[in-house]
């Protein structure tokens, strides 16, 4: 009887213990809703935080608007720990993409971060997993210096593509074969969209809003958070297709 009882006890133990872990497991990820274009933010030590909060902010304030294709937003980094914006923010990240099993990701956004320009574009696997998103991604973005990180992917080959605008010339030494403009706040090339960044972070993200839910839901976002938002004021480009 003795044995019986303690065989009894170890099965709730072991139990209680899967439980426990399974209840981890659902803390640690966010729960991503069906039918929702799925946006990844990437993250590292040095972020800075306009150019992932404010399209964060855009993108994710469209669970509360109805009757369009809302958006599920979320952050990637190559840890499990919380990262430390350039600002001092710190920010736990969703996933580790480096171990996690992700879901896939429509949207990949690539905010600025204090090392883009030189030692972020050595380190092979924050480029291999840019360079694994791309093959899926309907839309591959990023703000100020992050196109440096997706033109080390090889992703902007044969696009056009902005950046910070005083980091425009040395991109275009950096990326001697691309094809960098200035005097645009963003460009888009196909499934491309690349940003001067900072504060005009929001208009690349409400520029994506307005392409693929239309003009009156761009804008609703826009006054939601109290921007004036008017694709005609923004100097911009929008490649034609080849």
């Amino acid at each position: 009887m003795k044995n019986i009882a303690f065989i009894l006890l170890v099965f709730i133990l072991i139990g209680c213990k899967d439980s426990t872990k399974n209840e981890i497991i659902q803390e640690k990820f966010p729960a991503l809703k069906e039918g929702r274009y799925n946006v990844a933010f990437l993250i590292m030590d040095g972020t800075f935080n306009t150019e992932l909060t404010a399209p964060y902010d855009i993108f994710q304030h469209t669970i509360f608007r109805e009757g369009i294709k809302q958006m599920n937003v979320f952050t990637v980094a190559n840890t499990d720990e919380a990262i430390t914006t350039f600002e001092g923010m710190q920010i736990l990240p969703d996933f580790n993409y480096l171990k996690d099993s992700l879901p896939k990701i429509d949207i990949l956004v690539v905010p600025s971060a204090e090392h883009h320009l030189d030692s972020d574009l050595d380190d092979t696997a924050m480029i291999n997993f840019v360079q694994r998103v791309d093959k899926e991604a309907q839309f591959m973005t990023s703000h100020c210096d992050g196109a440096f990180v997706l033109a080390k992917a090889g992703v902007l080959n044969d696009k056009i593509s902005t950046t910070f605008t005083r980091d425009i010339d040395l991109m275009r030494k950096t990326f001697p074969d691309l094809d960098i403009r200035k005097k645009v706040l963003f460009v888009h090339d196909g499934k491309y969209i690349t940003s001067a960044g900072g504060a005009k972070s929001f208009e690349a993200a409400l520029y994506l809003c307005e392409y693929l839910y239309g003009k009156e839901i761009a804008k609703s976002l826009a006054g939601g958070l109290v921007i004036d938002w008017n694709l005609d004021e923004v100097p911009h480009l929008i490649a034609k297709k080849k």
